[in-house]
């Protein structure tokens, strides 16, 4: 990862608190709406998926894959902001 987005350098500069799911850096409208029908509406939720898959980048990519159709720009981009996050604040 070269560089990352303003959403990402955001949402790892602070606790998450009550963000919603879409604050997630690769996680726009679109696939938002789709996390949330799943049950994901809140990054705490999403983060709490990517804890319990054990910060594992693949099984996390094909999780996202199959939850709300992430493509792999979309999948690398979560992974990264909540790998960040977690290296800040766990």
């Amino acid at each position: 990862m070269s560089s990352t987005s303003q959403k990402h350098k955001e949402f790892v500069a602070e606790p998450m608190g009550e963000k919603s799911v879409m604050a997630l850096a690769g996680i726009g409208e679109v696939l938002g709406k789709r996390l949330e029908e799943k049950g994901f509406d809140k990054a705490y939720v999403v983060l709490g998926q990517f804890l319990v898959l054990k910060k594992d980048e693949e099984l996390f990519r094909d999780w996202l894959k199959d939850t709300c159709g992430a493509n792999v720009k979309q999948q690398g981009d979560c992974y990264g902001c909540l790998r960040e996050w977690c290296d800040s604040f766990l």
